[in-house]
């Protein structure tokens, strides 16, 4: 089958609401696989500041620039609904309808529109209304608690674990299998709540699954897969650089004791009460080389050992960069889409929407009545 370079969500119509984090994430993958994303950005902008021209999680959009807050503004949104397939906003609660743009409103204009609400509480319960970021989230949901060492402060993974992973990817998730419910014979449009605490505590399904088996102890540090292991780890080189190892399986271990050169001095690996000794011989170990040196020894072993590459390393390692794991457009380096498809492969269109640049192309695109509210004054 010939490879077709649009994505597999070609032809897929999708609104976004302005907004800061996991929404413009969520938007941005959509568009990533291929959807005629609009962005509808409000006069003055979001917030935060970011200079709209370096701001990735708007590539492959375009924008119109829409005052919700004039007379005529939702209007003009509720046009844009009736002629999308999905529409993402991520107020608090109350604040669409009160915009006139809830899922009421638009649902009332196209009845099979997915509409997908992402907040870090949710639509309900007791802090449905008050403001939190993705720290806030993690925290209560247990998710927080297990990243770090023991003894020491829970440690901050970025906004990666809350806003992306728990909140824009559940979302994608959720707003995708409402489109296919709403594409089949008497399906309808919905309303998809993705809220970021229940998708971080869905992401330790496994986690708690070990605990109640007594196979995990409710404390960071202390575990197989948190830094608990002195076979999965972290370990400083003799140039304050860091490898990872993730020696798990036997024969994974066995191959990376060999590699490291003290297979036979270290106590074994099952005799939990020597951890302590085993993690202290083979850290001892890695402060001995440097981490160029150390990868070049793991390299095409089976020991499971990586370097630990910073974010501006990262694009220049062998292997990403063999696979295009990273790309260049418009003269910025940054993650390609995934996943990778046969047959729709996605791409890097566009760079960056910038607020408003879209609105005719837009219009005309999509057939809706639009002008820039800047226009107008």
């Amino acid at each position: 089958m010939a490879a077709s370079g649009n994505g597999p969500l070609a032809g897929v119509r999708v609104v976004e609401l302005a907004g800061i984090g996991p929404g413009p994430f969520a938007a941005m993958h959509l568009a990533d696989l291929g959807a005629d994303v609009v962005r509808v950005d409000r006069p003055g902008g979001p917030g935060l500041g970011i200079d709209p021209a370096h701001d990735l999680t708007n590539r492959n959009k375009r924008s119109v620039l829409v005052d919700l807050k004039s007379p005529d503004g939702p209007a003009r949104v509720l046009d844009l609904a009736a002629a999308a397939d999905i529409l993402i906003e991520g107020y608090r609660p109350g604040v669409a309808e009160r915009l006139g743009v809830g899922p009421d409103a638009c649902l009332a204009r196209n009845p099979r529109l997915v509409y997908g609400r992402m907040t870090g509480w949710g639509q309900d319960g007791p802090l449905a209304d008050r403001a939190g970021h993705d720290v806030s989230y993690i925290a209560v949901t247990g998710t927080l608690s297990m990243v770090g060492r023991t003894g020491e402060p829970p440690a901050l993974p970025a906004n990666l674990l809350g806003d992306y992973a728990g909140g824009a990817l559940y979302l994608v998730v959720g707003v995708l299998a409402a489109l296919q419910h709403a594409r089949t014979e008497g399906g309808t449009g919905q309303v998809v709540d993705a809220a970021v605490v229940d998708g971080a505590s869905h992401l330790a399904t496994m986690i708690h699954g070990m605990m109640a088996a007594g196979g995990w102890q409710d404390r960071r540090g202390s575990n197989l897969l948190d830094g608990g292991c002195p076979f999965y780890g972290t370990y400083e080189t003799s140039d304050g650089e860091y490898m990872a190892v993730g020696a798990l399986e036997q024969r994974f271990y066995e191959e990376f004791v060999r590699l490291l050169g003290i297979a036979d001095t270290l106590p074994a690996r099952k005799d939990f009460d020597r951890w302590g000794e085993l993690r202290a011989a083979v850290a001892a170990r890695f402060r001995t080389r440097t981490r160029a040196e150390w990868t070049a020894l793991f390299e095409g072993s089976d020991a499971c050992v990586a370097p630990v590459l910073s974010l501006r390393e990262a694009p220049h390692h062998p292997h990403l960069a063999a696979r295009s794991t990273f790309v260049e457009h418009g003269g910025t380096t940054q993650p390609a889409p995934a996943p990778r498809f046969s047959a729709t492969p996605g791409a890097v269109r566009r760079g960056p929407a910038l607020p408003g640049a879209d609105t005719a192309e837009v219009a005309r695109d999509w057939g809706v009545p639009l002008t820039d509210p800047q226009e107008d004054r």
